[in-house]
């Protein structure tokens, strides 16, 4: 096992370059099952996520081989095997993106239920509504989703509240049923966008993502296609905030700026000076951060991914601020670590009321999952003294070298091993 140690109480001066979106990277490398052919994925995040994906390729048959650090090739002509097993789908949630590409290569696809971040309950009741329109038949049998269709047909669905998970996997099975499928409320994420441009450029026909009306014209073949991943929103918007919290002068360097507008804004109204460029976008901080109010929502509102940062930032602002959280349940329970660290927030539901306090104080914490374990580097970082972080395996679930990209900006962060509590307790 091991643990992050952080010295605060540097600001951070450099730049900093952001990985491929793992919000992208987990929907399309699934998506490749849906062509007999190679797809060349670039800007590929080295994150464990990406690995899991590549693991459970490999074990449906596909050949996987890295070109460079950040280029896969994808040959997906031999995929034998329409079943996800539960030992690789239990660590991450987008293993279900499996079923839509499954049900729209084979007509039958068998994947373990979903692991990944816990925060709320995360029903699939809308992904299988949305396979059940096509024409599949779903069950739930010893922890596996089983969906089969004699042949997929397009339809029309209404997704009952926004969700990109559902959006993704009805959209993947949709790509070769025959006719139209038309998704109504769906979700606009820009991972959305990306996607649904992947599958284009494999000869889908797909109009529409970015908005919430998705029509989707079947296609009997798909064929392989070269393909860059968009830039990481959330991993943009973590080092913005980061930035904001400890102080100094940051370029954040390939990113899409219009894709960060609603993080941007609330650090601006925050009392940080942001500049945006065409594929970079500049952090200052001089002076004292105020209090602002925040409520997450679907794209374009403020993206729920970036709400434990938001937050760990206005502990440290001037007077009260109020975080509603829209999107999930239980996603504040990251903030028992942050009282640790001195933080004065108070959870009602899905209400945070956060009382700025001059600073953070070092205490041992540990990452409750992938976002607040983000939110914990960067109140450590603002500390005077040092802060250990543990289970730091979530932080590297969607973050690609975080302790290298912070320690080129000045941070005084390390990786160390902790000792097995294992074979302490045997040892006594």
């Amino acid at each position: 096992m091991e643990k992050y140690v952080v010295s605060g109480n540097k600001k951070l001066y450099g730049e900093v370059t952001i990985s491929g979106a793992k919000n992208a990277a987990v929907a399309i490398l699934p998506a490749t099952v849906l062509v007999k052919d190679k797809c060349i994925i670039e800007n590929v995040p080295a994150i464990s996520d990406v690995t899991i994906l590549f693991k459970i390729l490999e074990g449906m048959g596909a050949k996987v081989r890295f070109l460079n650090a950040s280029t896969v090739e994808i040959d997906t002509r031999e995929i034998n095997e329409a079943v996800v097993p539960y030992e690789l789908a239990r660590y991450m949630r987008a293993s279900y993106y499996f079923l839509g590409a499954l049900l729209g290569r084979c007509n039958e696809a068998s994947v373990s239920m979903p692991g990944g971040c816990d925060f709320g309950v995360r029903p699939i009741d809308q992904h299988i509504k949305g396979f059940e329109m096509l024409g599949a038949k779903v069950s739930i049998e010893k922890g596996m989703i089983n969906a089969k269709a004699e042949e997929l047909e397009g339809g029309h669905f209404q997704f009952e509240k926004v969700s990109v998970g559902a959006t993704v996997n009805v959209m993947l099975a949709a790509v070769k049923a025959r006719g139209l499928t038309v998704l109504e409320n769906a979700a606009k994420e820009p991972h959305i966008v990306d996607l649904a441009n992947f599958l284009n450029s494999m000869g889908a026909d797909i109009r529409g993502a970015g908005t919430d009306t998705i029509k989707i014209y079947g296609v009997d073949i798909l064929h392989g296609t070269n393909y860059s991943i968009i830039p990481d929103q959330i991993e943009a918007g973590t080092y913005m905030t980061i930035a904001a919290s400890a102080g100094g002068n940051v370029l954040i360097k390939n990113v899409i700026p219009k894709h960060l507008e609603s993080i941007s804004s609330k650090l601006m109204a925050a009392g940080v000076e942001v500049i945006e460029y065409d594929d970079s976008i500049r952090v200052i901080r001089e002076g004292q951060l105020k209090a602002v109010n925040v409520k997450t929502m679907p794209h374009p509102g403020f993206p729920t991914d970036m709400q434990p940062q938001m937050t760990a930032l206005l502990c440290l602002a001037e007077g009260t601020s109020i975080v509603t959280e829209g999107v999930w349940d239980n996603r504040f329970r990251y903030v028992d670590e942050l009282r640790r660290m001195g933080a004065n927030v108070q959870v009602d539901g899905k209400i945070a009321v956060v009382q700025g306090v001059s600073a953070f104080t070092p205490a041992p914490v540990k990452a409750c999952d992938l976002r607040a374990g983000a939110a914990m580097i960067q109140a450590a970082l603002s500390t005077d003294g040092v802060t250990e972080i543990e289970d730091i395996q979530y932080v590297e679930r969607g973050y690609e070298n975080i302790i290298e990209k912070l320690t080129g900006l000045g941070a005084n962060i390390r990786k160390v091993e902790m000792p097995d509590p294992n074979l302490l307790t045997s040892a006594g």
